[in-house]
């Protein structure tokens, strides 16, 4: 077995990026696609051009690291491009800001609770407001909605 190894080392590479990419097929976390892939580039090379172990060696390790941080570059390119900067996914206090509400209870020394849909919000003012008034959200503290009383449309 070791003399096959030793006199046609691309069988080891491309048998070793076939069992990296098949072991990678079994658990799909990428960690061993990359390794795959340099093992098989470099079963191709040795292949075509005999290279020394250490030649090998060092081309599988130098390929497996830049491929790797290619597809790292890639990956943070595309989440930048899908994610804007202002996302307020799974930011519910955020998303209520600029809509109006009407207070369900009165609020006393300016804090109080309201119904905003199906829950409840701690609510925040810089005065006492009466239930029924409506207000606006306009800032969001921890889990406390910052309001003030709307203006009356005209």
């Amino acid at each position: 077995m070791m003399e096959l190894i030793l006199t046609h080392p691309h069988v080891f590479w491309l048998s070793l990026g076939g069992l990296l990419l098949a072991a990678e097929m079994l658990g799909g976390n990428g960690y061993l696609l990359w390794s795959g892939v340099a093992a098989v580039i470099v079963g191709l090379v040795v292949w075509l051009l005999p290279l020394g172990w250490e030649w090998q060696g060092l081309m599988f390790a130098l390929l497996t690291l830049l491929a790797a941080w290619l597809w790292w570059r890639w990956l943070a390119q595309r989440v930048r491009e899908q994610k804007p900067a202002d996302s307020q996914l799974n930011q519910r206090g955020q998303q209520l800001i600029g809509r109006r509400f009407t207070l369900d209870n009165t609020l006393i020394n300016g804090r109080g609770h309201m119904r905003v849909g199906d829950s409840s919000w701690m609510v925040s003012a810089d005065t006492d407001l009466p239930a029924g008034t409506p207000v606006d959200v306009v800032a969001v503290e921890g889990i406390v909605l910052i309001v003030r009383a709307s203006s009356p449309v005209a």
